[in-house]
């Protein structure tokens, strides 16, 4: 069984090269997968236009309209981090960073529930990969680039800072 945690979180996205910038903090639960392995789950703010590009679309019922925030779900180890969102939204994504490496960065767009989802990829490179902390990580930070075959989508860096008020749960 997953040893796991209730901790803040603080996660912070930017681009150096472009005007965006994206933060926000929220609960997240950290399961501790083996010494150096991390899953860590977190909500994205219901209302993300204020601070992201994207919002999530409207979802109808029978007697008003919710809006669905998204989980986001990030595998942490001190040479790899992915970072996946998980729920009912128009746009999903998947990126895989390796220190040193190109990987992956996958993207779903869903314009309708009953149609079938349409996906790009993009390469990044892993500039930077840091991840401190023991027994359980404090801070993880990406730097990343992003490209489109042999073009540059800009120059990215992701902090995550957990705070030191987790608590094991169960």
């Amino acid at each position: 069984m997953l040893k796991h945690h209730s901790c803040s979180v603080s996660l912070h996205h930017l681009a150096r090269d472009l005007p965006y910038s994206a933060e926000f903090e929220t609960i997240a639960t950290l399961y501790q997968k083996d010494r150096q392995q991390f899953h860590l789950v977190l909500t994205e703010p219901a209302d993300m236009s204020a601070i992201a590009p994207t919002q999530f679309p409207p979802v109808a019922t029978a007697t008003t309209t919710l809006t669905i925030p998204r989980l986001l779900w990030l595998e942490l180890s001190p040479s790899w981090v992915s970072l996946t969102t998980q729920g009912n939204s128009a746009f999903s994504y998947r990126h895989l960073w390796d220190r040193g490496l190109y990987g992956t960065s996958r993207y779903w767009l869903q314009e309708e529930i009953t149609s079938p989802s349409r996906l790009f990829c993009l390469r990044n490179y892993t500039r930077s990969l840091m991840m401190q902390g023991l027994p359980l990580p404090r801070f993880v930070r990406v730097e990343y680039e992003l490209w489109a075959d042999q073009v540059r989508l800009g120059d990215y860096v992701l902090n995550l800072e957990i705070f030191s008020d987790c608590h094991a749960i169960g």
